[in-house]
């Protein structure tokens, strides 16, 4: 009988237990594992809600392309929710080399232009698909993939990450971007030394 009574009760402390709606984040706070402490909800505005990806990003640059961040450093309203968003634009030629997002899955969602995009499984097998404005594509977490402009005007899209920080890692800024030697790219690549300077060269890495 005492173990019904305190079954009954538990539960219905736990169903009492209070629920947080949201989590501003604090971003003068340092954040921590379980993401930013929170600004008091008294300080919390309707507009902390809303963030804008209307304008197109600067692709004059080495991949002619750019990416327009939406993550909880830019819009704090996403701590504790377990989403993030970008926007992606791309010039004529313009490309989202390799990478990988360590702590989320991806959804791509075109707007305008053509969209060449893909991964490359843990098992090797390559999925590239040419998308068109209204297509979707996901990239599931931690796989290598990638966006190219496969039209003759800019090109423009959507993302949204599983994860308010998603995480980055670029393949070739990885390889190239850093201080590690060209002896060790070379041994680990099978590329030639030439080759890598050349890179480092270009990406700004040294070694």
């Amino acid at each position: 009988m005492l173990r019904i009574i305190f079954l009954l009760s538990l539960l219905f402390a736990l169903s009492n237990a209070s629920v947080q709606d949201f989590c501003v984040a604090n971003l003068k706070r340092a954040e921590t594992p379980a993401g930013y402490p929170c600004i008091r909800e008294i300080h919390v505005k309707a507009s902390d809600f809303v963030f804008s990806l209307a304008t197109p990003g600067n692709t004059t640059n080495i991949i002619s392309a750019a990416v327009t961040p939406g993550f909880v450093a830019q819009f704090p309203a996403l701590n504790g929710q377990g989403i993030s968003t970008a926007r992606l634009d791309l010039a004529p030629k313009g490309v989202i080399p390799m990478h990988t997002h360590p702590g989320a899955s991806e959804v791509l969602f075109v707007l305008d232009g053509s969209i060449t995009a893909g991964f490359v499984s843990s098992a090797n097998s390559v999925y590239v698909q040419t998308l068109k404005p209204g297509q979707v594509m996901v990239f599931p977490q931690g796989l290598l993939h990638f966006q190219i402009n496969a039209g003759k005007t800019a090109a423009a899209a959507f993302v949204t990450f599983s994860s308010a920080s998603p995480g980055l890692q670029i393949l070739d800024f990885a390889l190239f971007a850093n201080t590690l030697s060209t002896e060790l790219v070379a041994a680990t690549t099978f590329l030639e030394p030439k080759v890598i300077k050349t890179l480092k060269g270009v990406l700004g890495g040294t070694g």
